[in-house]
């Protein structure tokens, strides 16, 4: 009896066993659970391996930001120059076009959202019966330019003109060139307006002339006669004397 006392029962072994078995074999099972909702916490249930691997991606792709990208170095020993533009140089292609071909720096301009600056009123000249006004651009956005003579309605030219012939011109007439964009109209300045004083007809004077050259030739020619005779009765006048003289 006391040898079955010290002993643990033959059924109570077999359990314990029987129990130390059924954890062995679930241990495994609760571990492999456990990785798989960790590595795929979002895959929806229903899938194939490959459609839920690609909706990981596609996931990833969404909702991570792509790596930043630094900026294009500039290339060494580079020196931007100033465009080959000129305010007062006609047909010639925008300052921006130039900068964009040849990355060439631009003259600094005011908005489309500012009245430009005045343009500047280089010269007057006649072309036949027609005047010529030539102008330059201002350091601003334009649309056109207008040529105002006098009281008439203006005269209206492209933004890359830099020149206007004008039919016809009034002595003393005050000539404008105004530049125009959408939000108005240059002012009137002293560089942007001047009088027309048409220039003398080149045949009136050498006709002037002339008429002045014959006229002061006619003066000589008539003192130079007038000495002539006063000279020659001088000597009609002494040799009367002298004839006189031996007479007597």
């Amino acid at each position: 009896m006391s040898a079955n006392k010290d002993c643990p029962p033959p059924l109570i072994i077999l359990l314990l066993v029987l129990l130390n078995g059924s954890s062995s074999f679930a241990a495994p099972s609760d571990v492999s659970w456990t990785n798989h909702t960790a590595t795929l916490p979002l895959r929806p249930n229903g899938h194939t391996d490959d459609q839920l691997e690609l909706h990981s991606d596609e996931y990833y792709d969404m909702f991570t930001d792509p790596p930043n990208q630094p900026p294009p170095a500039p290339s060494q020993g580079t020196n931007p120059q100033h465009c080959d533009y000129d305010l007062c140089r006609e047909l010639q292609p925008p300052c921006a076009q130039l900068a964009a071909s040849s990355g060439c720096l631009c003259p600094g301009v005011s908005g489309p959202h500012a009245a430009p600056e005045a343009p500047y009123l280089k010269r007057l000249f006649m072309n036949g019966s027609a005047v010529v006004v030539q102008w330059c651009a201002p350091l601003s956005f334009v649309t056109h330019f207008e040529v105002v003579v006098g009281a008439l309605e203006p005269l209206m030219f492209g933004v890359d003109k830099r020149s206007g012939t004008v039919s016809w011109m009034e002595q003393g007439a005050e000539v404008c060139v105004v530049a125009v964009n959408y939000a108005g109209v240059s002012e009137r300045q002293v560089g942007s307006c001047t009088m027309y004083e048409p220039p003398g007809d080149s045949s009136v004077a050498l006709k002037a002339g002339l008429i002045g050259g014959a006229l002061g030739l006619l003066l000589l020619l008539s003192l130079a006669v007038l000495l002539w005779r006063h000279r020659a009765r001088r000597k009609a006048d002494a040799r009367i004397t002298q004839a006189t003289e031996e007479t007597l």
